[in-house]
């Protein structure tokens, strides 16, 4: 794969798998059907089944969310997006310097005489 079509399935936008109104629907029927349930795995597995997702996936769901809204420890989801917009701009300041350098040792070369051409 070309490292231009590689760039442009970065900077496209995510796709998920299911829209983000039943992610979020999941997520508040979780919160509200919770005590009428024995626990909440069986709160999200009894609602996920309804929804047509895996458990797990629903579970995920509601521990980002709390996450989210400030319920439970870590990096929430617009801190994770900001991290990975800024490790991606690391790698290309990177790239570029890699460039600058080897470009500044070429005409280092080309103007300098008494350095040996490659």
């Amino acid at each position: 794969m070309t490292q231009q079509k590689q760039e442009e399935q970065k900077a496209a936008p995510r796709r998920h798998r299911y829209p983000r109104e039943l992610r979020e629907r999941a997520v508040r029927l979780v919160r509200e059907h919770r005590r009428e349930y024995p626990s909440e795995w069986a709160a999200i597995s009894s609602i996920a089944g309804k929804l047509g997702a895996t458990a797990e996936t629903v579970r995920h769901w509601v521990r980002r969310a709390e996450v989210d809204d400030g319920r439970r420890p870590g990096v929430t989801t617009e801190e994770r997006d900001r991290i990975r917009q800024l490790e991606r701009e690391n790698r290309e300041l990177r790239r570029a310097n890699e460039i600058l350098k080897a470009a500044t040792v070429f005409f280092a070369r080309e103007l300098d005489p008494r350095l040996p051409k490659p």
